[in-house]
């Protein structure tokens, strides 16, 4: 690699000047954080396909400009373009990814996305070793977006944004050019798909932008949730890596770069790993709340624990040296970073499940904003030469203990569809983070369950002359008397009014028979029980 003292003299970047050495360094941020929220906006507009493929246009002319930069100001401007384009690329090809699968494939795929996205970074330190100048280094990483140019023939457009957002027309185009790709028999059509279809399409688009996300009762709330998580996620992950190379001249495993970048790539994919099987046994809110437990628990006992040993180590007679604090320190770091990386994937996951189709890419821009904003953080606490560090970890400290409770708030949606509409985003509720015993009744119904019975009686009366003899509307036996007949006596029907089940008897029935003065009294039978109602009719 070409020598950075070089380029420093080059760039004038020392003295007064070497600040913009940190303002290059989260250019590249601040571009993909005005990318998620932007280009999230317009892929909901738009559709998912233009949207990548402009990104992947750009990015190739950014990323190539870059390595033409002659000083800093023009590096660190191109820099922000391409996190622009990048967040285009990474946002659509997420939202396609979630859209396209069915719900019992769509954590594994997304998992197998993320392995591959370690592989890459596995790989950049042999290509930094192997390029001895960055600016081919740079113009090595960009090359490879040349072939995501056949993503524009081998993705189509999200068949489930164009159902969704009213755009039939172009949904039936679609559908038929799958029939014609899988060569299926376009008349072989079981469940009516298409004969519906062809009545819809006189039907204007109906595209809905993020910002109807606050009219929402629950649907704001759950992405709000998912924001603090991501932010504190990303945010104090940087946190306990900073703690971890802080120890490097300590410990021989950290004494280099190369050591230090691949135990934090090895932590990352040990994370990947462990959420595997986390999210299979306990869910997507479940494996979120353990995560988040763990980073609490990391950084609480970093903060205090660490403290507590440093004051006790200065005494002679305790016998703790400054070796067994690092030692701690450097576990509870891995910990964290641990669960934290966890915590900020989950959170990107978890939003992709219970947005709604129609502003689907724009939530998940807000939550890949508010990582962003995390990761921002690094920078420019560097930028100030590492002051406030410490107050910066106990805010986040802070923040994990406040994600904990909101995590309870949010709804679980593992093996469920994935909702099209902001109404069908609403019906995601908050569910018992515990499954039910066998045979206990839920206190709290959800609302797949909730029936409405308000018009039962309406109901029962309508239907009451289509009924034949000896049935109700709720399907049991009725026991008809004289009050609803009129044309038998108690004595010749042998039935009394109480034959009725008690939600269906009308109200004479329920009144005393009278008997007019000198009448003889009817033969009593025994009384025999009922198991529709539970009561004793008298025969």
């Amino acid at each position: 690699m070409e020598d950075s003292s070089a380029v420093w003299d080059k760039w004038d970047l020392v003295c007064d000047n070497a600040w913009k050495v940190h303002i290059a360094k989260f250019s590249l941020l601040v571009g993909l954080i005005f990318g998620y929220l932007i280009t999230g906006c317009i892929a909901d507009w738009v559709g998912r396909r233009p949207v990548l493929l402009c990104s992947i246009i750009f990015i190739l002319i950014f990323g190539l400009t870059v390595a033409l930069s002659v000083n800093v100001t023009m590096f660190s401007t191109l820099r922000f373009f391409e996190g622009f384009c990048l967040a285009g690329i990474i946002l659509t090809l997420y939202a396609l990814r979630i859209e396209l699968c069915p719900p019992g494939k769509r954590f594994m795929i997304t998992m197998v996305a993320s392995f591959v996205a370690m592989a890459g970074q596995f790989l950049m330190p042999g290509l930094a070793a192997l390029c001895r100048d960055w600016q081919v280094l740079q113009a090595l990483i960009i090359c490879p977006f040349l072939l995501m140019l056949l993503y524009w023939s081998v993705f189509p457009e999200s068949l489930r944004w164009l159902m969704a957002t009213q755009q039939f027309e172009s949904a039936k185009k679609l559908i038929l050019h799958f029939i014609q790709k899988n060569c299926m028999n376009p008349e072989s059509d079981i469940k009516g798909v298409m004969p519906e279809l062809e009545k819809e399409l006189s039907r204007r688009p109906k595209k809905v932008c993020i910002v109807k996300m606050v009219g929402t009762r629950n649907l704001w709330k759950n992405i709000v949730v998912l924001c603090v998580n991501s932010l504190t996620g990303y945010g104090i992950h940087h946190c306990f890596a900073r703690s971890m190379m802080g120890h490097e001249v300590k410990v021989p495993l950290l004494e280099n770069f190369y050591a230090d970048y691949y135990t934090m790539a090895s932590i990352a994919l040990a994370s990947c790993l462990a959420m595997c099987v986390v999210v299979r046994f306990l869910g997507r809110r479940g494996g979120l709340l353990l995560f988040m437990i763990l980073t609490a628990l990391a950084s609480l006992l970093q903060l205090g624990l660490l403290n507590l040993i440093g004051k006790y180590s200065q005494h002679p007679d305790s016998g703790m040296s400054d070796s067994v604090k690092d030692k701690f320190s450097i576990t509870f770091s891995i910990v964290g970073m641990f669960a934290s990386h966890a915590v900020g994937s989950l959170s990107v996951f978890f939003c992709a499940e219970i947005t709604p189709t129609v502003i689907r890419c724009g939530g998940l821009g807000l939550v890949l904003a508010s990582a962003g904003f995390g990761m921002l953080t690094a920078p420019i606490i560097e930028l100030h030469n590492q002051k406030g560090y410490f107050l910066h970890h106990i805010i986040f400290a802070c923040c994990t203990l406040i994600c904990i409770i909101c995590i309870l708030l949010l709804p679980e949606s593992r093996n469920q569809s994935l909702p099209e509409s902001l109404s069908n985003g609403e019906h995601y509720t908050r569910q018992p983070l515990l499954p039910h015993k066998k045979g206990e009744q839920p206190l709290l119904l959800t609302n797949a369950e909730l029936k409405d019975y308000s018009g039962l009686h309406d109901a029962a009366a309508t239907a009451g002359d289509a009924l034949p003899d000896g049935a109700t509307a709720n399907g049991l036996r009725n026991r008809t008397t004289s009050f609803e007949r009129g044309t038998q006596s108690p004595q010749s029907s042998g039935q009394s009014p109480r034959g009725l089940p008690c939600a269906h008897r009308p109200p004479a029935a329920r009144r005393p028979r009278r008997r007019s003065p000198g009448a003889a009294c009817p033969v009593r039978t025994p009384p025999r029980q009922f198991p529709d109602c539970g009561l004793d009719a008298e025969m």
